[in-house]
């Protein structure tokens, strides 16, 4: 199965669903956004696109009530998850939050098979050794609003992974 995971869109519709797009003419059968979605009405265009959305809020809450209105419209096409989800897809264990320090503290304790994060800005893929005494995947997938993301001008970042063989990709796209 493979997966698209985003965060920080930060009220920007237009680039999230391009990642989406994108992500699904390459085989993902599901969205991980990490947080800093703020506003519902992001989302209006990705769901859309007929993907199965879980959406965490991060620390730009924006309107946790509209959220949940949304959610409840979907028929199940996205789940707003709050501050932190846990996921099984594909005989994987998944833990999604928005800070990368919380991301690698459960990556740490060795019982997901993936941690996702957000908040940084900075796209990255961390093999993370975790205390038993194996390692686990810290991916952070940047920004897919651009905002902020350090040497990158008029583009943004997502993740594309792979969760049967366990291969992820940053991509980078320009706006």
């Amino acid at each position: 199965m493979k997966i698209c995971i985003v965060s920080d869109s930060h009220d920007r519709a237009e680039p999230l669903a391009a990642a989406i797009v994108k992500a699904q003419s390459l085989g993902a059968e599901a969205v991980i956004h990490c947080g800093d979605l703020i506003g519902a009405n992001t989302l209006r265009t990705s769901l859309k696109l007929g993907i199965p959305l879980h959406v965490l809020h991060g620390n730009n809450v924006g309107d946790q009530m509209a959220l949940h209105r949304m959610m409840s419209k979907q028929g199940g096409l996205m789940t707003y998850h709050g501050q932190d989800a846990e996921l099984e897809w594909g005989g994987r264990r998944i833990f999604a939050t928005h800070y990368p320090h919380y991301g690698r503290a459960m990556a740490c304790t060795g019982d997901y098979d993936l941690v996702c994060c957000g908040h940084s800005h900075v796209a990255e893929i961390i093999w993370q050794p975790n205390i038993k005494g194996e390692r686990t995947l810290l991916v952070n997938p940047g920004s897919v609003s651009g905002i902020g993301a350090p040497g990158i001008e008029e583009a943004f970042t997502w993740i594309l992974g792979d969760l049967d063989k366990m291969i992820f990709e940053i991509h980078t796209q320009e706006h």
